[in-house]
């Protein structure tokens, strides 16, 4: 395992970020075991992951607090609360009130077992939120800090819906952030001019989502966004293979697989400190561990990735 500093933090984290939510939720998505989740928590760190990424809205904070009973000096650990209510559009302007914002955290805390958090997210912040959450959420994030109850303040985007990084661009203009969460991926690196130089320049600790979606790991739905992406006139044609648009990195050699490469791309990418992912398997794990510590892709292909999705913004990959 590789170990790196997450920007002002001075947090030192493993490359490797477990990831508690995503389509798996460690596994609670697909019918597993509380037990069987705990385990694959457990064989994260023990392969030297030190850096575990839950939410409240994944359900599975109360599973890593107990697989993490006893290890606190062996984990950096990061949550993310929602800015509006349960029950409200997620896209709405209306934010949860900072009261009802500061119990949640508390019932966090509780179900992780712990007195104190690493990093504390606004999660999945769309555009027409962030002035809202600055004038709202952001004094009750810096009241939390003071109280002890959480160490550094994060911000994480709706990448989904704004795979520009507008809400995030917006965000790193003000000095209120420690950490930030952006999607990022072969298909949609946009995040590498709008959101890394800035994250560089202000030392702001980045974490890496969307690395592998749907469409990096199933070949159908790659194909699909990628002719959608032609069609669109975003990508040439001409330059990319529509049946197996990333062919030319396994056939050469380069990676094993495209879920591989796409790890690797991340990993090695300026400004990219974790790069998270989340399963439910170990063996899944252990080789997601694998291709994220791996070397990076050879420059021929990272330039020819760059001619052909270098302007994509518009999708996410989910």
């Amino acid at each position: 395992m590789e170990y790196t500093t997450l920007g002002r933090t001075n947090l030192k984290v493993s490359v490797v970020g477990l990831g508690c939510g995503g389509h798996s939720r460690l596994g609670q998505s697909y019918g597993h075991t509380e037990a069987q989740s705990i385990d694959v928590v457990a064989a994260a760190l023990d392969q030297g992951v030190n850096f575990i990424d839950t939410a409240a809205m994944y359900r599975t904070e109360e599973i890593v607090g107990k697989a993490i009973k006893g290890k606190w000096d062996q984990v950096i650990l990061s949550t993310k609360i929602p800015v509006v209510q349960p029950d409200a559009d997620p896209l709405g302007d209306e934010l949860v009130p900072p009261t009802d914002f500061k119990q949640a955290v508390e019932k966090s805390l509780t179900r992780l077992g712990t007195d104190v958090i690493d990093i504390l997210h606004l999660h999945g912040v769309a555009p027409n939120q962030y002035e809202n959450c600055v004038r709202d959420l952001v004094p009750e994030l810096q009241k939390l800090q003071t109280e002890g109850k959480i160490r550094f303040i994060g911000l994480t985007e709706r990448f989904i819906v704004d795979p520009q990084h507008t809400m995030l661009m917006s965000a790193l203009k003000d000095n209120s952030w420690d950490v930030i969460m952006a999607g990022f991926n072969m298909l949609n690196p946009s995040a590498r001019h709008r959101v890394f130089e800035v994250t560089r320049a202000k030392n702001i600790g980045t974490l890496i989502m969307f690395a592998v979606r749907r469409a990096l790991s199933n070949k159908d739905e790659l194909c699909a966004v990628v002719q959608q992406l032609v069609a669109e006139g975003v990508v040439d044609a001409s330059q990319v293979d529509q049946t197996d648009p990333f062919g030319f990195l396994v056939n050469s050699g380069d990676a094993r697989s495209v879920v591989e490469a796409a790890y690797r791309f991340c990993r090695h990418e300026r400004g990219a400190d974790v790069i998270l992912t989340g399963t439910g398997r170990i063996p899944h794990l252990t080789e997601n561990i694998t291709s994220i510590c791996g070397d990076n892709l050879g420059l021929e292909h990272l330039n020819r990735l760059s001619d052909i999705f270098g302007n994509v913004d518009s999708v996410s990959g989910n």
